[in-house]
């Protein structure tokens, strides 16, 4: 079993995932507008070079996302995605990367669990925590 997160936005997808190769070392595996797709008359014309899907593959895990058509998005909450590492370095890059224009919720620190933690909402609205759980 593989669990997956597929998350939603509001036209930002493309540049979303653009920002997630980079900052988590991976790559995007396939990017799909809708107008490239059987759906592409159920949006406005304009909406033809927006995601329809897309999948980032990093390590063995694939982070998938599309942009919700108008009207259907929502905004995320009740969750976070988390990224365990047990690298402290690789934990500083990626907690610096994802939180670059974004909002910090709790800074990158040790904690009574972890080498280091932190929490931060990305530009997109994406949130996302770090957890180092011991060091290599």
């Amino acid at each position: 079993m593989q669990l997956s997160p597929y998350l939603n936005f509001n036209g930002q997808c493309e540049a979303a995932f653009k920002f997630y190769e980079r900052s988590l070392g991976g790559k995007i595996a396939s990017m799909t507008t809708y107008a490239e797709t059987p759906s592409a008359n159920q949006v406005p014309p304009e909406w033809g070079t927006k995601i329809c899907h897309a999948t980032l593959l990093a390590g063995d895990n694939s982070l998938m996302g599309y942009d919700a058509p108008p009207g259907r998005y929502e905004v995320p909450k009740g969750f976070y995605i988390t990224i365990g590492i047990n690298d402290p370095a690789d934990a500083q890059r990626i907690f610096n990367a994802l939180a670059e224009n974004g909002k910090v919720v709790m800074p990158l620190q040790k904690t009574f669990w972890a080498v280091s933690f932190g929490m931060m909402v990305d530009q997109f609205g994406i949130p996302w925590m770090v957890n180092c759980g011991e060091a290599s």
